[in-house]
Formats: C-alpha cells, structure tokens, sequence
C-alpha cells in the first residue's frame, strides 16, 4: 500500500477513536523501511511508493498487540475550550455548545451508518465492535454537552 492508502485504511479502522494523518504516515514509513518492518516496493504513477509488510514487521505488529494498552489518553479541543470557560466572552460558550452538538449530531448519524453498513456486509466483528465505539463515544458527548452551562 502506498502512504495515502495506508491513511484511509487506517481511517476505516480507527476513526473515531485514533486519528491518523498523511504526515504522520509518510513521515513513519522510511523509519519502519530501515528498521526492517516494511520493504519499498516499485514507484508507481507520480511517484507514490508502496510499502509491503515483512515478517519482521508481522512479529513486531504481532509483538506490539501483546503489550499492556496503559492509560487512556484524551485530547478534545472542545472539552479543553469548556474547560476555560469563565474567561469566554458572553454567548461564547453557548456558541461552541451549539457548534459541537451539530457537529456530534452529525457523526453520530454516520457511527450509525458505518455499522449498519458493516453488518449488512457481515463485517469483522471486531471492526463493528470498534465501530459501534463511535456511537457510544457520540452519545456520551451529546450528553455531556447537555450539562455545560451556558449562561
């Protein structure tokens, strides 16, 4: 896979809860090409190089899925913004609250979808499991937002 298929690859896996960008991945692949874990195959049109994965890769992916997860780490820029809310000018938080919910709402219909779609197609269980994270993650948001003051 190239870089920009690895991207969506891993947004079909991962997203909502781990996020993956071009630049993290094209700036990954050649430390993982020298360290054996993938091998660079031919150029392809404009330029885009593919990678392959090695059986050294295989074992460190395999070895990697043994280890402890460790703490949950969460990094949302609206909870951060709420956070500071006595400092936001008036209506700024009700502002950021409406944004977020039209926004949450939103994903909220497309974790839906995406595991409707997952299901109909008799998906991973696994792949729906994670999928179905995404509505739960929604939903607890929506309810969050419920809370916030906003006056």
């Amino acid at each position: 896979m190239t870089g920009g298929e690895l991207v969506a690859a891993a947004k079909e896996r991962m997203d909502p809860f781990w996020s993956v960008t071009r630049s993290q991945v094209y700036r990954e692949l050649p430390g993982l090409a020298e360290a054996g874990y993938v091998r660079p195959g031919k150029l392809g049109p404009r330029a885009a190089q593919p990678y392959a994965i090695t059986a050294a890769g295989k074992r460190a992916f395999r070895n990697w899925l043994t280890e402890a997860a460790g703490a949950d780490h969460s990094r949302n820029p609206l909870v951060l913004r709420i956070g500071f809310g006595a400092h936001h000018a008036p209506g700024a938080v009700k502002q950021l609250v409406d944004d977020a919910r039209t926004r949450h709402q939103e994903a909220l219909a497309a974790s839906r979808a995406r595991v409707a779609q997952l299901k109909k197609e008799g998906g991973d269980s696994f792949l729906v499991a994670t999928a179905e994270f995404g509505i739960a993650y929604e939903r607890a948001l929506l309810r969050w937002l419920d809370t916030v003051p906003t006056g």
